[in-house]
This record gives structure tokens, sequence and C-alpha cells, in this order.
């Protein structure tokens, strides 16, 4: 793992090492009482204990919860003019200024392009829907709509929706806009990287290097208070990652494909990313 300027110290998540912290800020604010830590107005840090324990790993899902107002989301992709290849999560905010960065969705095998519709108004990485049902809206274009929302094809009217926003992608459902697992059941587990909506807006970062089936994970978050209104699939194995710089820390998170955690510390480049930067006062 590259590391740079200040003195660090490296934290274990699991079996392997995947987060870095500033010595300094060794510290938390975070109370006995509560799983946040407030790393700057508008931007908290949750490591929250699953329920149900994995097969490998601490079993903690590590969330940054996003107030909007404050923050903006930001669409990267390495197929727009002037970026040219995929990065890492950690590349991707050093590169543009950002303050996290997390998987924007899957990828085809070009290692450019996204397995369904992502598009801004500058740049179209893929222009075409397929089956997936969860579209995560945001830069918000009229005034009085919420900066931004997790579409759900099965509720929602896609079209009726899609002129509101300047950027758009899809990826796979994990949770509908009634709040139910709609992730099959399925035997093989993985890290995953997912974005969640609160039902106050609030924008969630979601990071889990604990092996689990997404069915299960979904199971793990219904069970805690994150007061989800909904929630979409990043990415998962070796390529699921969420990268924090702020409050004089910087955390990178890794994925890991199956139920070892050895051997995958470094952090994979991928071509799309969601971060986000400060709103201008």
């Amino acid at each position: 793992m590259r590391v740079s300027k200040p003195l660090i110290a490296l934290l274990v998540v699991g079996s392997a090492a995947a987060v870095i912290v500033p010595v300094r800020s060794l510290h938390s604010p975070k109370t006995s009482a509560s799983p946040w830590e407030t790393l700057e107005p508008g931007l908290e840090l949750g490591e929250l204990q699953a329920a149900h324990p994995s097969t490998s790993g601490d079993s903690k899902i590590r969330v940054l919860r996003i107030d909007p107002r404050l923050f903006e989301l930001r669409l990267l992709n390495a197929s727009a003019p002037g970026q040219g290849k995929p990065l890492t999560a950690r590349d991707w905010a050093h590169r543009n200024g950002l303050v996290a960065a997390v998987n924007a969705s899957m990828y085809d095998a070009d290692h450019r392009t996204s397995m369904g519709m992502m598009l801004t108004g500058k740049h179209v990485n893929n222009p075409r829907l397929n089956r997936d049902k969860a579209v995560l809206a945001f830069d918000s274009r009229s005034p009085g709509i919420a900066p931004i929302k997790l579409i759900d094809r099965e509720c929602d009217d896609l079209d009726a929706w899609k002129g509101h926003y300047g950027t758009l992608v899809q990826s796979i459902r994990m949770i509908s806009c009634k709040g139910e697992n709609v992730w099959a059941a399925s035997d093989d587990p993985w890290s995953v990287a997912a974005i969640g909506v609160d039902h106050r807006g609030r924008v969630l970062f979601i990071h889990c290097r604990s092996p689990y089936t997404p069915h299960d994970l979904v199971e793990n978050l219904l069970s805690l208070p994150l007061d989800l209104a909904g929630a979409m699939y990043a990415e998962g194995g070796p390529e699921a990652q969420l990268y924090i710089r702020s409050g004089h820390r910087e955390i990178e998170l890794v994925g890991s494909h199956g139920t070892s955690l050895f051997g995958s510390d470094r952090a994979w480049p991928v071509p799309n990313v969601i971060g986000i930067v400060r709103r201008k006062k």
C-alpha cells in the first residue's frame, strides 16, 4: 500500500491491513454511545458491527454518511476526456480533489464501460439501460427537487424523473423502495461496496471487507440503525473500495474475493467512481 506525507499508523481490519489513519487522529471523538464519528460538518463515519458474523474478518460494516446540503456528488470516468485510465479510489480522489470516493458500478471487459446506464451532462459512458432496477440520480436541475434520488424502477417512473437530474448511474438494486431485501440467496461470499440513501436524504457510502453473500449483507444492513430508504450494489471482491480523507484522517478500505482476506491489501484500479466535494458557500 502506498503511503505519503505525515507519519501514519497502520490499523488492522479483519485479517489484513486496509485502513490508513494519521497518528494524531487515533483518539477519535466518537463516543461509546454512538458508532458515528463526525469527521467534519455534514460528514460522519460509522463503524457498525454486523448482527450476523462473517466466516472471516471483523464482521464490521463501515459507512460514510453524507449530508447533500454540504457535499455534492461527482461521477468520474476513465472514458471521459482528460481522464485516461482506471485509477484506485485513492488516486481518483487525489487527482480530482475529492473528499471521498467509492466504486460507481460494475464494469465491462473493456475496463471502461459500466454494465448499466451511466452518464452526465458532459459525458456518456453507457447510454443503454439494462434490466437492473436501481438508478442513482444527482446533479439536480429542477428547483424543489431533492439533490439526490435513488430511483427504484419498480416503484418510480424513470422517464418522469431522469429529466430532473444531470447524472444517472444504474446498478443492481439491493433494497427495494418498500424496505425489502431483493437480492436472491446464494452461496458465494465476497467483499462489497454499495451506495445507499436514508429517509432523511443522506447518502451512504458502504463498505464491508468481511465476506458475505450480498443477500446476507443486506440482511445485516437492514438490522442496523441506518434508516435505509434504498441501496444499490457498487462493486464486489477485490475491486470494492472506499477512500476518505477528512478531519485529519486518511482511510482506504479495500475488498477481497471469497473467504480469504490475505494477499489483497492493495486497491485495484477501477474505471468509474462516485466521489464527493464540499459545496461552495
